[in-house]
């Protein structure tokens, strides 16, 4: 069994403060901002940051679908979503790039299969994962957009 990471970066046209503010709004924007991939999207805590508790369903594909709890925290100025009920962990990171652009960079561990099994999550969920990502960092560079 070894760790499984996912990354995923990408230039946002709106200044870090918000990029930051829209990804830690788990009661309006980030569940406007998700995917198909997302599914059955409850917000049980909070709502804003730190302390938050939502749950979703997350379909990899059609036949490997994780139902999710995860709890936020904010360390570092960081947005850390963990699950619950896996070992995954996402870190959003959103840093200041051009006037009135933002850096956003993701990134999610796992522990991953052992075996044949193992070999192809660590090959082939990483990529299917940062497409999911830069689909979603698209949605929010849109919503943010529309919101100006």
């Amino acid at each position: 069994m070894g760790q499984v990471v996912a990354t995923a970066e990408r230039v946002v046209r709106a200044p870090a403060e918000r990029v930051r503010a829209a990804l830690a709004d788990y009661a309006g924007t980030r569940s406007r901002v998700l995917p198909g991939q997302f599914s059955d999207y409850r917000l049980e805590a909070g709502g804003q940051g730190s302390g938050t508790r939502v749950h979703w369903r997350f379909a990899a594909t059609s036949r490997r679908v994780r139902d999710q709890s995860i709890e936020v925290s904010e360390p570092d100025g960081n947005l850390v979503e963990r699950d619950t009920r896996s070992s995954m962990v996402t870190t959003w990171t959103v840093t200041p790039a051009d006037v009135g652009s933002s850096t956003v960079r993701v990134r999610t561990t796992w522990d991953g299969a052992s075996g044949v099994g193992g070999f192809f999550e660590r090959t082939f969920a990483p990529r299917g994962l940062r497409r999911v990502y830069d689909d979603l960092l698209g949605r929010l560079e849109r919503e943010l957009g529309a919101a100006s």
